[in-house]
């Protein structure tokens, strides 16, 4: 079996100069660093990345909990962390949960089992209570938890919601619906605090049959639009959190003449280049740059300041 000491033989070296170029250590000649790198291709020798791993302590990978794959938001996330992470020479161990909170706490137990050197968690289905005893700094949040003392990187969801119904305010609408991926979890719960704050401030109506739920892609937005043209009292306009389920609604209204934005008024959030091709004006979310300073949070110091960030409207012709 080929080993280190085989390697050295054929090189002409010492064991300890074959340990220090396989561990890239600089200080050795390039003569001998040559030597040693022809010994390891004729041999066809394969280091042990375990070894490796148990002699440094790190296993230079970093786990990734999401609820979908197969969603626009989350895969923005996750290039923004891949990007990052071979920066930094680590890979990615994916953990789809589908909102599943046993899949969810086995990744927190690979955690503790030490297969992954951290988490970023892009969101969450357990209470924070759940994930006490599990949470170390190598946790990152994408989302604002309130506790001080984790890692966490978000959007300011709160203060885009209201910047939409404002924009919506001054189009000349007061009866405005909301639609969302789910009411429970923080990001979803800070859109509509931000949603009903609003309202409440100017003195519009709300109505509970205006909150749409579980709206993720374009099929969820065609239903959304057949259940807006059935009610008998129609809101004139919709905040929508995902353009995947604004692209339904457009594509659904072509096929029933409902006219966009005269009949109805889209507002939508992430601006997707489905966005632009559809001509649907969207506030621009920086998903991308949540996880790639995710992941810098991952690598910095046990209590580094939050990161907030925020969202850009980009006015089309859908409102």
């Amino acid at each position: 079996m080929t080993n280190i000491r085989s390697i050295a033989k054929l090189a002409g070296v010492s064991v300890s100069t074959v340990s220090r170029v396989l561990n890239d250590h600089p200080y050795v000649k390039e003569e001998k660093r040559r030597k040693v790198l022809d010994a390891v291709e004729q041999l066809n020798y394969i280091k042990n990345a375990n070894a490796v791993h148990l002699s440094k302590g790190k296993t230079y990978s970093i786990g990734v909990i999401l609820p979908y794959l197969n969603l626009p938001y989350f895969g923005e996330i996750l290039q923004g962390i891949a990007g990052e992470a071979l920066k930094h020479g680590y890979h990615l161990q994916l953990f789809q949960t589908d909102y599943d909170r046993g899949a969810e706490l086995d990744a927190f137990h690979r955690l503790q089992m030490k297969e992954v050197d951290g988490l970023i968690l892009t969101s969450r289905s357990n209470s924070l209570d759940a994930l006490a005893s599990f949470i170390s700094p190598n946790v990152v949040f994408c989302e604002n938890v309130y506790d001080p003392t984790y890692k966490k990187v978000f959007i300011d969801h709160y203060q885009g919601i209201r910047s939409g119904l404002q924009y919506l305010y001054s189009k000349g609408h007061s009866q405005i619906g909301l639609c969302l991926h789910r009411t429970f979890g923080t990001n979803s719960e800070e859109r509509i605090r931000g949603f009903f704050d609003s309202a409440e401030a100017v003195g519009h109506p709300v109505r509970d049959e205006w909150i749409f739920n579980d709206c993720y892609d374009l099929q969820d937005g065609r239903d959304v639009l057949s259940e807006w043209e059935r009610m008998e009292e129609k809101p004139s306009a919709l905040i929508v959190t995902s353009d995947q389920v604004s692209a339904g609604m457009v594509a659904e209204a072509g096929k029933r003449s409902i006219r966009i934005p005269d009949d109805l008024a889209i507002l939508s959030f992430d601006n997707h280049p489905l966005s632009d091709a559809l001509n649907i004006t969207s506030f621009e979310v920086p998903i991308r740059k949540v996880g790639e300073e995710a992941f810098k949070l991952f690598l910095e110091s046990e209590h580094p300041d939050p990161v907030i960030l925020n969202t850009r409207l980009f006015e089309r012709g859908s409102v």
